[in-house]
């Protein structure tokens, strides 16, 4: 091999990518998913009466985006300044979630309770789960900056050579153990190969940085989530087929949803960095 020569992987970066793609297709042929499954009665941990009504998914996006846009204009971090950053990132990466979101909801992987949001929906999509993929991500990456910002040092420096590994095959041992359920194969397949390629393409310290900024979104997140999927409810908002899931709860909320924010926010994180620089 001459010296300026690249291996055959480095030549072709997105290898991982298509590889996770191609599960992707496989698993959604071949899946029969049966309809009509979805799961009404769930772990409850508190009853807020307030939200028993049309509009609580709505709350939950004034809740998650006012206080970031009031923090926003801080004269330290300047979330502000990097939104022309962060909007073309979290674009495409909320454009492939929508569509992934419409074929769930199409195959009844899960699905809406119109007793908690407005009635509009695109694509069989509520207006509410559409705002998600831009409030979601908008807050999470603030925390994501502050952290960046007020902690210097890079606390998971020493240890990401084994994190990302040992999740690398994690996510591929779960993904093709639950091969037959729909929302687990997809969401640990998907986040395998992509942590794959960031692993293979992407600087350690991107990463470091972003599993302790996910450790403490992941708080928030369950919050919400928890809300979501019928934990402060008399029934969830989102329902899930039983059948095509881990199986496992944190409370109310399946295990999948949070590997599922984990494949968004390192997407969203990964074209935030390559963009501002």
């Amino acid at each position: 091999m001459e010296q300026n020569e690249k291996p055959p992987f480095r030549r072709f970066p997105a290898w991982p990518l298509i590889l996770g793609l191609v599960l992707l297709v496989l698993q959604w042929v071949l899946d029969e998913v049966k309809p009509d499954q979805l799961l009404y009665e769930v772990p409850i941990w508190a009853q807020w009466s307030w939200l028993e009504t049309r509009w609580t998914y709505f709350y939950l996006h004034i809740f998650t985006v006012i206080p970031v846009l009031a923090l926003s204009f801080d004269k330290n971090v300047h979330y502000y300044k990097k939104w022309r950053y962060l909007l073309p990132a979290i674009l495409p990466v909320a454009l492939f979630f929508i569509v992934w979101d419409v074929v769930f909801t199409a195959r009844g992987v899960w699905g809406f309770n119109e007793a908690y949001f407005s009635g509009w929906s695109i694509f069989g999509l509520p207006v509410e789960e559409w705002l998600f993929f831009i409030t979601v991500p908008f807050a999470c990456i603030f925390i994501y900056e502050c952290l960046n910002f007020y902690i210097k040092r890079d606390l998971l420096a020493k240890a990401e050579p084994i994190i990302t590994p040992v999740l690398i095959l994690t996510f591929f041992s779960i993904g093709l153990f639950f091969f037959w359920h729909m929302y687990t194969a997809t969401t640990f397949l998907l986040s395998g190969s992509f942590l794959l390629y960031h692993y293979l393409f992407e600087p350690a310290r991107q990463r470091s940085r972003f599993y302790l900024a996910y450790l403490v979104v992941w708080i928030p997140f369950m919050l919400v989530n928890g809300v979501l999927t019928g934990g402060f409810t008399e029934a969830p908002v989102v329902l899930y087929n039983p059948d095509e899931y881990l199986g496992f709860r944190v409370g109310s909320v399946p295990f999948d949803d949070s590997i599922y924010n984990f494949l968004m926010l390192l997407g969203i994180v990964t074209l935030f960095e390559r963009f501002r620089k």
